[in-house]
């Protein structure tokens, strides 16, 4: 038998981590919270002792950052994101307000599709299993080509780790031929709940179109601006310390500075001081050339040492460079270097003032960073509440890094790999993405101790405006469906003496609907109609038909129509219709006649 083709295989693959996960949910959809957090704290332990050696790996294989760095993300991503969501309630009533009387239940959304980029495999990986699994959900990534191995390793350490806590290891599967059709497949998979994508521009778009719930984010542009009241020696060392951060590869990391002009040269000697590199204006060029391809970013240089990129770009910088420092004119496509450019590279943009510093900020935030991030160094509260209340950014940091800042390592800000732009960049939330987005919560409510009063005073005001004292249906003071109610005639009492067998339906007679009907008063008997008599109150006998007696016979004796009372004779089909024409005048419906609830034949009433 041949071989199957590397892209059915892939695809079938898909289907198979797809049910393998979804049974695993069924599994953990019946744990408490207790079991659940053993199964994560166990992740995160073991994540934790691995992440040296995940660090280690996702170098190798990717060639995109710092091992250092890398280990700080494993350690954040598995430790930090455990400890951000341990007491966090995910399992069954997660809120009970008795005064109030509302009630918040929490269930899982199934299997989540986790997208991994190259920039911070393992880290995000990591992250993304811990979030979902504590919602009692089964995750599938699906990683980034150049990134397969060590995200696959990462999700065979959270296997083992689930393993050994009691439950079932698919909670966390990895696909291991990762494929642009094969991932397209995963995020518009049937057993597939929601999508939670972290990549390109271009990912992104395919996970809100692929017509499952999805959470994305949007590229970073991240300006941070430097105010003359800003304490330079601290803003240049948190810049240099959030450039080094696994070499830029955040996408909240600084990516321009935004320098008053009164500090401007004392904070890029701060910087040079701390090993940052001013580029001159051919450097700038080179520079220029190799960074922006088409107006993008060339991914060759993400993540990678500063000496590395200048040297590819046609220049050399000692190799303890910290920042390749380059000055642009402006922003937009004709100044290269104001992109977005994962790697400790920066723009720098002199400005006077705090409001240009405003300016260029939002300039720099919709050439490419709409919704992302922002930072700012100043001690002025007025330039503080400006820049917090006018920028299109979701994430401010004051007085420090950016890159640990937004991701929640350095600030309160809640620990996530996975940063919400908001609808600004076409993105469903603003927050920081985390256990919470992936649960489902349900809601009961109890009635307003002062509905009634609430109710009375809505209809009166209804009232005075329309004119209408008690709508039907209202329950108030002359609500008409309760005048017609109570002017019915009440049935008769059944007594209890002796059980009655109920008829089966197809013996059931038109009269004997009429009397269910409870007609408001007998109506006159027309002639050579046929008569019943109700049996005595308490009889178990059933009602006994009676025919008219018919004219004597011509030729003497007695006629063939004259019969004694019956007990369960048929009508012909003329006494039925006979019946029909007066029967029912105490249904709600009207008439039986041409009623789509009577059965002709039988004389059921089906209403």
């Amino acid at each position: 038998m041949p071989e199957l083709d590397s892209d059915l295989r892939a695809l079938q693959e898909v289907r198979d981590a797809v049910a393998r996960a979804r049974r695993a949910c069924e599994d953990a959809r019946a744990w408490d919270q207790a079991r659940t957090d053993r199964v994560c704290e166990a992740m995160a332990r073991a994540g934790a002792g691995a992440a040296g050696d995940l660090a280690r790996l996702a170098v190798e294989e990717t060639g995109i950052g710092r091992v250092h760095y890398k280990i700080l993300k494993n350690l954040f991503g598995s430790e930090g994101t455990w400890e951000s969501i341990r007491d966090e309630k995910t399992v069954g009533i997660i809120t009970r307000d008795q005064a109030k009387g509302l009630y918040e239940v929490a269930a899982p959304v199934g299997v989540v599709a986790g997208i991994v980029p190259t920039t911070n495999p393992t880290s995000t990986a990591l992250f993304k299993s811990l979030i979902a699994v504590k919602g009692r959900n089964a995750i599938v990534l699906s990683p980034h080509p150049r990134a397969r191995r060590c995200i696959k390793e990462t999700a065979e350490v959270l296997r083992r780790a689930i393993e050994r806590a009691g439950g079932p290891p698919d909670l966390v599967q990895c696909l291991t031929n990762p494929t642009i059709e094969s991932t397209g497949a995963l995020m518009k998979d049937r057993g597939v709940a929601l999508i939670l994508a972290t990549g390109g521009g271009g990912l992104v778009r395919a996970a809100y179109s692929s017509g499952k719930p999805a959470y994305g984010v949007g590229p970073g542009n991240v300006p941070c601006y430097v105010d003359r009241s800003a304490d330079v020696p601290q803003a240049a060392k948190w810049v240099t310390a959030s450039q080094s951060f696994d070499n830029a590869t955040l996408c909240c990391s600084e990516q321009a500075l935004v320098l008053d002009e009164p500090i401007a040269d004392r904070m890029i000697s701060e910087l040079v001081a701390r090993g940052a590199h001013l580029c001159d204006d051919r450097e700038l060029e080179l520079l220029s050339s190799y960074a922006n391809k088409g107006g993008m970013m060339n991914p060759d240089l993400v993540g990678r040492d500063p000496h590395w990129v200048a040297q590819q770009a046609g220049f050399e910088v000692p190799r303890e460079t910290t920042i390749l420092l380059c000055p642009q004119g402006g922003v937009g496509k004709e100044w290269p270097l104001s992109i977005e450019v994962l790697c400790p590279l920066l723009s720098v943009h002199r400005v006077e003032g705090w409001r240009a510093g405003c300016e260029t900020s939002t300039s720099l935030l919709k050439f490419g960073g709409l919704g992302h991030t922002l930072s700012l160094w100043s001690r002025e509260e007025e330039v503080i509440d400006a820049f917090l209340l006018e920028k299109p950014a979701n994430r401010i940091l004051v007085n420090g890094p950016s890159s640990q800042g937004a991701v929640g390592f350095s600030s309160h800000l809640m620990p996530s790999f996975s940063l919400g732009c908001g609808p600004q960049a076409g993105n469903i939330t603003s927050d920081n993405i985390t256990a919470k987005h992936l649960i489902n919560i349900k809601r009961a409510a109890r009635p307003r101790r002062d509905w009634e009063e609430i109710d009375r005073a809505a209809h009166e005001r209804a009232r005075t405006l329309g004119g209408e004292a008690a709508p039907r249906g209202s329950g108030l003071n002359g609500d008409p469906a309760l005048s017609v109610a109570s002017s019915q005639p009440k049935a008769p009492a059944m007594s209890t003496s002796a059980p009655i067998a109920p008829a089966p339906v197809d013996a059931v007679r038109p009269a004997q609907r009429s009397q269910a009907r409870a007609l408001p008063k007998p109506r006159p008997q027309r002639a050579n109609l046929p008569t019943f008599t109700r049996p005595a109150e308490g009889s178990t006998a059933a009602l006994v038909l009676e025919r008219p007696h018919a004219p004597a016979h011509p030729t003497g004796g007695s006629p063939s129509t004259t019969q004694a009372p019956e007990v369960g004779a048929a009508l012909n089909p003329n006494e039925i219709q006979s019946i029909m024409s007066q029967a029912g005048a105490g249904c709600p419906l009207g008439p039986c006649a041409g009623c789509p609830h009577h059965e002709v034949t039988t004389g059921a009433c089906k209403a």
